[in-house]
């Protein structure tokens, strides 16, 4: 059983600590457990059941609804497509069956967004949310890397079919955008779901792949012709600091643009001219249309 804390909370749930804090003084909930220290902490009901409680509050339940109804109430109410908030129902189910390692209800939500939202919406508007947030949760040790694989490796095979699917493209002549992480990152749904919009956008693109060296990208642009390079940073670099890569790779690299996404670069402010930083889901996907 793992342990979340309440900031671990606040960023899964888009509600805040200052608020949780309230709720359960004023409406009595009993939201977390508590340590002998006093301090709150969550296991994985207590988030499951925070997840809940959410979906039911952004879609227009007050609190004070919610704390009069029973757990089972909660849980078929946060079951159902609430309106505006249908994406946030596929993503927390799959958040819970992440937790659970429940590989059998992870993939039948997987497949029934494919259905009903097609693939392109189910990316966008499931996938990649999805990613983000339990993304969090990597970065503060507080999803245990047989959970990250669990769920990667699902959705992985699912993004390789999709761009297996989409028609072959004539690059033997053009340059392409070459998608890796850099050394140390071994994060690559992120490189695929770019490789997926680069393929539908008509952009030829090679995928190298995680933990790339400096000098394997140097050894391959010297070779083949190459207009961008595309990486994208979930942990922070070892030994490096983000922006200090960045200007090690744009000075290695003058002739190339270099592109670069992701939350490891989120502090990042200044960049050589040539490097630049895509902050949102939707930079990138201008980004692949360009």
């Amino acid at each position: 059983m793992h342990h979340f804390n309440i900031r671990d909370i606040e960023n899964l749930t888009g509600i805040k600590a200052h608020s949780l804090r309230i709720w359960e003084q004023r409406f009595g909930l009993q939201l977390c457990k508590r340590k002998e220290s006093k301090h709150r902490y969550y296991d994985n009901e207590d988030l499951k059941h925070m997840l809940r409680i959410s979906l039911l509050y952004h879609n227009g339940y007050k609190i004070s609804q919610i704390a009069n109804m029973r757990e089972e109430e909660i849980m078929q109410l946060a079951s159902r497509k609430l309106g505006k908030d249908e994406n946030e129902v596929y993503i927390n189910h799959l958040l819970e069956a992440s937790f659970d390692f429940d590989q059998i209800r992870f993939e039948r939500i997987v497949q029934s967004t494919l259905l009903s939202l097609g693939l392109e919406r189910t990316i966008f508007k499931i996938i990649y949310p999805y990613l983000t947030r339990i993304g969090v949760l990597w970065l503060t040790n507080h999803v245990l890397p047989a959970q990250e694989h669990f769920c990667s490796c699902i959705i992985r095979h699912k993004v390789i079919a999709a761009i297996d699917h989409l028609p072959a493209l004539n690059t033997a002549d053009k340059k392409k955008i070459v998608l890796f992480s850099p050394e140390e990152e071994y994060h690559e749904l992120p490189l695929l779901l770019m490789q997926y919009m680069l393929k539908k956008n008509h952009r030829p693109s090679l995928l190298m792949g995680t933990n790339v060296s400096m000098e394997t990208l140097r050894d391959y642009c010297n070779y083949k012709p190459v207009s961008h390079l595309y990486l994208h940073l979930i942990t922070n670099l070892t030994n490096k600091e983000p922006g200090k890569y960045l200007d090690t790779l744009g000075k290695t690299f003058p002739s190339l643009k270099i592109i670069a996404s992701g939350p490891g670069f989120g502090e990042v402010e200044k960049t050589p001219s040539n490097v630049s930083i895509l902050r949102s889901l939707e930079e990138c996907i201008q980004f692949s249309r360009e």
